[in-house]
C-alpha cells in the first residue's frame, strides 16, 4: 500500500509555486507540479511496471537541466523517491530533500534537510514548516 503523507505535501507545495503563498506578495505562477497528481499515470506504471518507478519515469519525461526536484520522504527508505532523485541527477537536475532521521538519501541529493526525528508526524509537521518557509523565502527574495 502506498502512504500518501508526503505525496499531500507535494501537492501542496506544487500548488503554493503555481499559485501564490504570501496574499502581501503580488507574482507571476512559477512552473511547478507534484508527480504524485496525475493517479492515472501512478496506477497505470504502478500495474504495468512497480511503484518503485512512478516518480522516476515522470522525471525522465519531464525533468529538464537546472530544473529543481524537491523531494519529501518522512521515512527516508522511500525506494520511488530514491530512485527519483537518481533520475533527477542524470538529467542534471538540482535535487533537494526533506527526511526524517534516516541519512540514506543525502548522498542523493545537493541539499538535504534531516529532521531528527523517528515519529511521523512530527517530521511532517516540521516538513510544512520547511516547504512554507521555502516558497515564502522565493517570494521575498525575487519579488516583494
Amino acid at each position: 500500500m502506498w502512504k500518501w503523507g508526503s505525496a499531500a505535501d507535494s501537492i501542496h507545495l506544487g500548488t503554493e509555486f503555481t499559485n501564490r503563498f504570501s496574499k502581501s506578495i503580488n507574482r507571476p505562477p512559477l512552473p511547478a507540479i507534484s508527480l504524485a497528481t496525475d493517479i492515472a499515470f501512478i496506477t497505470a506504471h504502478g500495474n504495468d511496471f512497480n511503484f518503485d518507478t512512478i516518480f522516476s519515469h515522470q522525471i525522465k519525461a519531464l525533468g529538464n537541466n537546472g530544473d529543481i526536484l524537491i523531494a519529501i520522504s518522512t521515512s527516508g527508505k522511500s525506494t520511488n523517491i530514491s530512485n527519483a532523485l537518481k533520475s533527477a541527477k542524470n538529467k542534471e537536475m538540482i535535487r533537494i530533500t526533506l527526511t526524517g532521521k534516516n541519512l540514506f538519501l543525502n548522498k542523493l541529493s545537493e541539499i538535504t534537510i534531516n529532521v531528527p526525528s523517528d515519529n511521523t508526524q512530527y517530521i511532517q509537521e516540521t516538513h510544512l514548516t520547511i516547504e512554507h518557509l521555502l516558497i515564502h523565502l522565493v517570494e521575498i527574495i525575487n519579488y516583494k
